[in-house]
């Protein structure tokens, strides 16, 4: 029955490219016609359980049985495989337009309930769940000079990794209105990429602020080593600490963080980034976010990637900063920027499958491919996109147009970073 059930749902799922599978006893179905626009797919499933596990829950049990080995790619690579499912069901057709489904509508009520609350002590867990899995894994998979684990920006497709991600840190380093001398709190600061870069190219002082004990200890080894630390600072802190010390910052940035802070917490982070923020002072929000309406994190991603995580719709976004007076002074969609770094992740992973698996498993080593190939189909044909959100709270802090944007962005792609002759070898 199963089995009957899952070649049901591909023959409704998969029209366009191929999908041969193999079937435990050895059966065989094909889905689809050959197109040079979409993948050609073969797998074999290992034993009469997986179409089951499918169709209970197609994300999570494809997951689980391409984890576990139950489910093979013997044409083509997991990353075509979510690529084909998802390309025949992209979010930007997705039918008829009208009220959301009273299924879909219950789901997410459902969903919203589950959603974890997110409180200090979780989240520190859920963060060391993520990024202290090891630096080496992050080494391997990231651009080698800022080690960026956020969304490139791509002006060119001939770029590199690295020089997309510099070119994203001076699209933001530009929004952010910099004078040198000014004081910078990075919110969620990784292995210290954006603070550096800041300081060594603005001149500013930044504080860096993280949960993850890997990153922190690599962070201030990176600072040392680029001849910053007179001008930055690494600690480990929750953000929500922050507004008790009394301090206030003339700039927030704060780079793929939001999406861990969980549904349940958005006031209080805007409460907090509008406490340590001057009264001319600016923010930069970069998130991954929805587009169209809220949504549920899938179970695949709640249990094994980011447990607490929640990607935001924009109207949330904006509905919780408008209560603490933030003004959305610019904001920007990047559309596909994420989907290309994605790919060179997984180039990466790939270049690197023995020294990953030697370092894990196996299973480890499946479980973050299919992460890296479903998260890139969500940003090729699904509801993920990126947002950077521009906050001030006077009217009056920055120019009147984006002209400012523009300049300073070239500046910094073109000046060289101070001298820096602190710099430990």
């Amino acid at each position: 029955m199963s089995k009957k059930l899952m070649t049901a749902f591909l023959n409704k799922s998969v029209t366009v490219g191929r999908l041969d599978v193999t079937f435990a006893d050895q059966d065989t179905a094909s889905f689809g016609q050959l197109n040079p626009d979409y993948p050609d797919i073969a797998i074999h499933l290992t034993d009469h359980k997986v179409p089951r596990d499918i169709i209970v829950d197609p994300r999570l049990g494809a997951a689980e049985a391409f984890m576990a080995g139950r489910m093979n790619v013997d044409r083509g690579d997991i990353m075509g495989l979510v690529q084909l499912l998802r390309a025949n069901a992209p979010w930007d057709r997705g039918g008829a337009l009208g009220r959301p489904s009273t299924l879909r509508r219950l789901r997410n009520r459902l969903g919203f309930a589950m959603e974890s609350l997110n409180g200090s002590g979780a989240a520190k867990r859920n963060a060391a769940h993520h990024y202290d899995i090891g630096n080496d894994l992050y080494q391997l998979m990231l651009d080698q000079q800022h080690m960026q684990y956020s969304c490139a920006y791509w002006p060119s497709d001939d770029m590199t990794l690295d020089e997309a991600q510099t070119a994203k840190l001076a699209h933001i380093a530009s929004k952010l209105a910099l004078s040198p001398g000014q004081e910078v709190l990075d919110i969620g600061c990784g292995w210290g990429g954006m603070a550096i870069y800041l300081a060594s190219h603005a001149n500013v002082y930044v504080r860096g602020i993280t949960l993850s004990e890997e990153q922190l200890e690599l962070a201030k080894l990176r600072a040392a080593q680029a001849g910053v630390k007179d001008l930055v600072t690494f600690e480990l802190a929750d953000y929500r600490t922050l507004p008790k010390r009394g301090k206030k910052y003339d700039r927030i940035v704060s780079v793929g963080m939001f999406e861990h802070v969980g549904r349940p917490q958005f006031d209080t982070f805007f409460r907090c980034c509008a406490n340590l923020l001057k009264a001319d002072g600016v923010m930069l929000l970069h998130t991954i976010g929805r587009m169209g309406g809220p949504g549920v994190t899938d179970a695949f991603t709640r249990k094994y990637i980011f447990p607490g995580g929640y990607i935001p719709a924009l109207s949330e976004t904006l509905a919780a900063s408008e209560k603490y007076r933030l003004i959305a002074s610019d904001i920007e969609t990047l559309r596909l920027h994420y989907a290309k770094t994605l790919r060179e992740w997984y180039a990466r992973c790939l270049q690197n499958r023995d020294r990953i698996t030697q370092m894990y498993d196996e299973r480890f080593l499946r479980m973050w491919l299919f992460y890296l190939s479903g998260a890139t189909a969500a940003f090729e044909g699904g509801g993920m996109c990126n947002y950077q959100v521009q906050f001030c709270r006077s009217r009056h802090a920055l120019p009147l147009t984006r002209d400012y944007m523009a300049q300073a962005e070239s500046a910094l792609l073109t000046q060289p970073a101070r001298a820096l002759p602190n710099a430990e070898n």
